[in-house]
């Protein structure tokens, strides 16, 4: 990202897996906030500016697919866009196409290896962002 670090949020209820996401996000040089919900990540995206959403489908209270959602409703007509990578641990070839379907910009299997992860962030956000 012309020599910034991405601002990255990780929404995930599972601690193995927000440690993996988080060592993989910094051994890139990517900063962030982690968060175990939807409706903390709504919060977080309330006071702060991120480039990435890395959110997680099956979290208890507000889940993936209910948070993804609350933030294309809230930025329509805005002219914002945040683009979301749906995290799952299900990878069902039809997977990919229902998130996309529902407004995610990309789509991991959990847990995803160094390699997935920067070919979707790079997929989402452009190589040149990446």
């Amino acid at each position: 990202m012309s020599g910034q670090a991405l601002r990255v949020l990780v929404a995930d209820d599972n601690p193995l897996n927000r440690r993996t996401l988080v060592r993989l996000l910094k051994g890139l040089g990517y900063t962030g906030v982690v968060v175990d919900d939807g409706l903390q990540a709504l919060e977080c995206l309330r006071q702060r500016s991120f480039d990435l959403l890395l959110l997680d489908d099956f979290m208890p209270g507000l889940d993936g697919v209910r948070t993804l959602a609350e933030i294309r409703r809230l930025e329509a007509g805005s002219g914002r866009h945040l683009p979301v990578i749906m995290c799952t641990g299900h990878d069902l070839p039809e997977d990919r196409q229902r998130y996309l379907g529902l407004g995610a910009d990309g789509y991991l299997c959990k847990p995803p290896g160094l390699e997935a992860l920067i070919a979707e962030i790079a997929a989402v956000l452009g190589p040149s962002r990446s």
